[in-house]
């Protein structure tokens, strides 16, 4: 079952997930309930659908590529780059596999595309199944 997401709900999943900014790998991050992930990869999903597949972008964009599952480093990066939507993105793929913290990275990124679809922008890699 899943239940709605309202902007409160993303804003309050964020600041939390947020939370381990600057604490290291071994901090444990909170995660959202199993119906708001469920809502997450729906709501994401439809958006992903209703976007051109071909996506023509404007500068300026930071290019970033295989987070493989690395939460902090990803976390460090947003740090450096700018949190969205202070700053536009395009993932390039690989977002899971070898690190531990792979939900925690997807969720991440999601919740993201869902508050902010037309500045941050992920796209298939080879960790990704074309049914997603």
């Amino acid at each position: 079952m899943t239940t709605e997401l309202e902007t409160q709900d993303l804003d309050e999943i964020l600041e939390y997930m947020l939370e381990a900014k600057g604490k290291g790998p071994s901090y444990k991050t909170r995660l959202p309930l199993e119906g708001q992930v469920k809502s997450i990869c729906q709501r994401s999903g439809e958006i992903f659908m209703s976007q051109d597949p071909l996506l023509e972008l404007e500068a300026p964009m930071t290019v970033v590529g295989d987070i493989h599952g690395q939460y902090h480093d990803l976390l460090r990066l947003f740090e450096f780059g700018g949190f969205p939507p202070e700053a536009n993105y395009l993932f390039l793929g690989d977002y899971v596999d070898r690190g531990k913290q792979s939900l925690e990275v997807i969720i991440l990124l999601l919740v993201y595309k869902i508050k902010f679809p037309e500045n941050f922008f992920m796209l298939r890699g080879n960790h990704e199944c074309a049914a997603i």
